[in-house]
């Protein structure tokens, strides 16, 4: 006689939602355990925080102070040069384990590489976010102290400058995100966020030529820059969000397909 063969064991499946919330959980402690984090965090705070300050001071002292001048104002003002360093957060989030070589061994841990590009994408877009928009609350609370009673905080005021903040950041997080996958180099990645977000919005349109400023208009930071001070010619709210949309939708579908498609090492 023979022996009785041992039943089959056949593994669960474990649901997506589990494998998506146990990778972000991976993303999000990764995240926090890199030193460089916190050097973005702070630098982003400290340009953020001082640019509302010194702003503030000089108001509360002017000899013909504006009364009334909402302070709202520097809720957007700093987040054009404070978002570099959250943007930079971002994308180093998809590069820095391209220059060490991790990513061979994070896709070993999950290999599902949709999964992996969505957590990626979640946490690094969400922290940049969120900081962001409580960087700029802090910036106005901040100004509307320094030069108290010279400008106001309305909480109406908040409530349409505080959303269009929080999504000029997330679109260019998106955006950084996109463009890491893509492009798979730190270096690289930093140099088409800046030349996109500040460096060619500013110069084109100084060339004196019709289809250098339609191309500024085009460029994400053009649109930024409207939704952020709302000083940009010939942009509007409307153009300036679908710019934004674009761009970061852009990005992230060329990212994708990168990522899908060729070897993560190479």
């Amino acid at each position: 006689m023979t022996a009785p063969s041992a039943p089959r064991v056949v593994p669960a499946r474990v649901p997506a939602a589990r494998v998506f919330a146990r990778t972000c959980a991976a993303e999000w402690t990764r995240l926090w355990t890199v030193r460089t984090t916190w050097w973005f965090l702070a630098a982003a705070a400290v340009v953020m925080v001082g640019i509302a300050t010194v702003a503030g001071l000089e108001a509360g002292s002017d000899p013909v102070p504006p009364e009334g001048g909402s302070a709202w104002r520097m809720a957007g003002v700093p987040a054009l040069p404070g978002q570099f360093a959250l943007l930079a957060l971002a994308l180093t989030a998809v590069t820095s384990d391209y220059a060490t070589g991790g990513i061979v061994p994070t896709l070993q841990w999950t290999p599902r590489r949709a999964m992996l590009f969505l957590a990626r994408t979640t946490v690094a877009v969400c922290v940049a976010t969120a900081f962001g928009t409580l960087l700029a609350l802090a910036a106005a609370v901040t100004a509307f102290t320094a030069a108290r009673p010279v400008l106001v905080l309305p909480v109406d005021g908040g409530l349409e400058v505080l959303p269009d903040v929080a999504f000029v950041f997330a679109a260019g997080a998106v955006l950084a995100v996109g463009l890491g996958f893509l492009l798979r180099h730190t270096a690289a990645t930093l140099v088409a966020v800046f030349l996109l977000m500040l460096v060619l919005p500013l110069m084109l349109p100084n060339l004196g030529v019709e289809w250098a400023s339609a191309l500024a208009d085009a460029l994400p930071g053009a649109g930024a820059a409207f939704l952020l001070i709302g000083e940009v010619p010939g942009m509007t709210r409307t153009s300036s969000v679908v710019t934004l949309l674009c761009w970061a939708a852009g990005a992230l579908l060329l990212g994708w397909l990168r990522l899908a498609r060729d070897d993560a090492n190479r």
